[in-house]
């Protein structure tokens, strides 16, 4: 019997990559803001009601930070209360439900990666309804997991990678935040990791929970750009400036309407030894990325 896997947010960074992680599990119904509405919880209810999927996964999110500072009703019902009318109908169904998290429902402050227990404080209207998302997913009673990512680029869709290199062919100089901290994270990587715990889960194999997903080893914004430079560079694009053209800034100097954590580090122990795998250093999946939109 054909395994249905309804998957929201499937024109994101990570929902186009789980179209094509999740292809081997089951008949993935994708399903998108234009289709289904997330503000309205009668459409997500009805939605999973018409499908009857044997699991749901939500990549879909508010993710622009700074916007959610003036639109926090929109950024609570995409973020919160949304994942909980999932949670809900998945505890009703006996099904499991994949929710992705965020490095921003924490404060920053830490010294060390963090870990799933470590106590969240969130900084922004966009943490915050992250967090009371993860919450209500919890709390639902159904079968779940949840995996907190941080720093997500892809190939597809806008991010930092496509951000610098745009800059870097435009200007003789760049000034960028080096006080953040943080682990650049695929979102092919995150979909791949996602298939493997999906699997696990549905066989009963892995509990579910609170699980840290991100690349490892750590490195600043500034610290980002220069590799994305140096290596668009070496793959053959012509940019206007080099790695010590970047200029490293304190946060303070790049004022922005919502506040980020210093730290974003996470410690990501927990998924790998529960799912016996090992997480790649941040450059590899970058320099795959900075490959794939160089050479093709």
């Amino acid at each position: 019997m054909s395994q249905t896997l309804l998957l929201f947010g499937a024109g994101g960074q990570v929902g186009w990559e789980l179209q094509r992680s999740l292809a081997l599990q089951g008949d993935i119904v994708p399903v998108d803001q234009a289709q289904v509405d997330l503000r309205d919880e009668q459409a997500i209810a009805a939605c999973i009601e018409q499908v009857r999927p044997q699991a749901i996964v939500n990549a879909a999110a508010y993710t622009a930070v700074d916007q959610a500072e003036s639109e926090p009703d929109l950024s609570e019902a995409v973020n919160a209360r949304a994942p909980a009318v999932m949670a809900e109908a998945a505890r009703d169904l006996d099904i499991p439900l994949v929710h992705y998290s965020t490095d921003y429902v924490y404060d920053g402050q830490k010294t060390g990666p963090y870990a799933e227990d470590d106590a969240t404080g969130p900084l922004s209207v966009y943490g915050r309804t992250k967090l009371a998302g993860d919450q209500a997913i919890i709390q639902s009673g159904c079968r779940y997991l949840i995996l907190r990512t941080t720093w997500v680029y892809a190939a597809r869709g806008h991010n930092f990678i496509k951000t610098i290199l745009r800059l870097a062919a435009e200007r003789d100089t760049l000034r960028i935040v080096a006080d953040q901290v943080g682990a650049p994270t695929s979102a092919e990587l995150i979909a791949d990791i996602t298939a493997i715990a999906l699997r696990e889960l549905r066989a009963d194999r892995l509990s579910g929970g609170l699980y840290h997903c991100a690349a490892a080893g750590q490195t600043s914004w500034h610290g980002f750009a220069q590799y994305i430079v140096q290596t668009a560079t070496e793959l053959g694009r012509r940019l206007k400036l080099g790695p010590a053209d970047i200029e490293p800034i304190p946060t303070h100097d790049y004022p922005v309407p919502a506040a980020r954590p210093a730290n974003s580090v996470l410690d990501c122990g927990r998924l790998q030894n529960d799912l016996h795998i090992c997480l790649p250093d941040w450059r590899v999946h970058v320099a795959r990325t900075l490959k794939e939109l160089i050479q093709t």
